[in-house]
Order: C-alpha cells, then structure tokens, then sequence
C-alpha cells in the first residue's frame, strides 16, 4: 500500500471515529456529488429512467447510468466513491445491507461501460463487490477501473491496493426457434430441459497494484499482467481526471480532519 494510501484510510477511519459513526448504523445511501451531460437514475418502483442531477439520493436496487459525452460521480455513505465513463450502465444491486453472517455487504454490477472506484480499507465485518457479466471482483480497499464491452469482455486496472477476481458461472440456455408465419401444426407439450452451468475451469485471480487484466466474453483470461503510467492509455482525460479528483478527495479529507480538531 503506498504512503499516500495509507494516510486516506487513517484519515478516513479517524473522521468516522470522530463522528461516531459505525458501519452498523450507516445511512445505507449514496449520493451523486458530480454529474456532467445526461446523468439518468433508475429506481426499482419506476419504469423509466429519471434526470440525476447533483445531490440524488442513490439506495439499493438503483440503477445509474451516463450517456454520450456524460461523467458522473457517486459518493457512498461518504466512504467509498465511485465514477462513471460516458456510456455506462450500473446496478447498485447492495448498498451496505446486513447479510445472514452479518456483514454489511455493498453489489455493483456493471452492465457496461467503464467505472473508476476508490474504496476504503474493507474491514472484516464487510464485503465490496463490483462485478461484470463475466467476472466478479473482491475489494480489499482498493483504486481501480473496470471496463466492459458490448460483448461483454472486461478488463480491469487495478491502482493500489489488490483485488481478487473470480470467474462467475455462466448458463447456457435452449434458444428460442423463430421461423416462418405461415401456420403450421403445434406440437404437444414437451419437457423442456433448464438451464445448465457450463463446464469451464473455476479461476481466481490476484490482480496487485498495477496490474491488468482482461476477460473474454467467454470467461476466459485472455491477457494479465503490468501497466505503467507513462502509457498512453494512462494520459487519457478519464484517467487524468480520476486522479485529480481523487487528489482533491485527499485534500478534502485532511482539511476535515483539521477542522474537526479545533
């Protein structure tokens, strides 16, 4: 973990000390703090999709989602943050809910296009999920940015911290048979055969700080290994951006520190 890691999480964990908060009574809610272009909410009681300007309350079930030329940012439970490319789809499936064992358990699903997130040091009463069609990936306390295609195929940076990635089974289904609209005799009823777990190799991997790794729309790990920040792909505005934002992130927490100590 580098230096500049470390003071977050002391930060973080002091201010939540000062606070009296406790993961227990967290307020379960998250909140768009930035919102750039078309920025739509979708809730789980409404059909369409609703205009999320800054300052929309983001529960369990939520979806969120940019268009063209579009950013967002999702603040949670002023903890953990999360930031949407143009042209991306997420599902807020969990958002700090106690399970059965009594963890507070946080689900993000990309759906697609790509999310930059900066989670806070995962304690053992807690589990951070973000999963794609065709992985799923623990956090541990953790930058990263996680894109997935049209296809489905996901690669993942990881910044700081580790992430361990595991393959999510997929289901093979009997596809439906279209045809022609003449009429025709129908069959009786048949038993048809459900969905069956594909036979495929049950992988996890270790991705460190630094680290790369793509999936394929298959499930299978198609590239894995370092990155570096003079990269092209690393000068990017979306990459750039992250970083200052998560800078500034680290100002704001130390200027709170100061401020709550007077």
């Amino acid at each position: 973990m580098t230096p500049k890691r470390v003071v977050i999480m002391m930060l973080i964990g002091m201010l939540l000390c000062m606070q009296g908060w406790s993961e227990s009574d967290a307020s379960k809610k998250g909140v768009v703090t930035y919102a750039d272009g078309q920025v739509k909410r979708k809730t789980v009681d409404v059909e369409n999709w609703q205009n999320a300007p800054v300052n929309t309350e983001v529960l369990s079930g939520d979806k969120v989602r940019t268009y063209i030329d579009s950013r967002a940012e999702v603040d949670l439970a002023e903890l953990d943050i999360i930031r949407l490319a143009p042209r991306t789809v997420i599902d807020i499936v969990r958002l700090y809910e106690e399970t059965k064992e009594k963890k507070l358990k946080t689900s993000i699903s990309i759906e697609e296009g790509e999310l930059w997130a900066n989670v806070h040091q995962v304690e053992a009463s807690t589990e951070f999920d973000i999963s794609a069609p065709v992985a799923a990936a623990a956090i541990t306390g953790t930058i990263l940015s996680m894109d997935v295609g049209e296809d489905s195929t996901t690669r993942l940076k990881v910044y700081e911290g580790e992430v361990h990635l595991k393959r999510k089974p997929q289901q093979l289904f009997k596809p439906t048979q279209t045809g022609s609209l003449k009429p025709t005799q129908i069959q009786g009823p048949t038993q048809v055969q459900g969905p069956k777990e594909v036979s495929a190799e049950v992988w996890v991997k270790i991705v460190k700080a630094m680290q790369q790794i793509t999936v394929s729309k298959d499930g299978e790990i198609v590239n894995f290994g370092g990155f570096s920040p003079q990269d092209a792909e690393e000068q990017s505005p979306w990459v750039k951006w992250n970083h200052e934002l998560d800078q500034r992130r680290l100002y704001n927490l130390k200027k709170r520190f100061e401020e709550m100590q007077k």
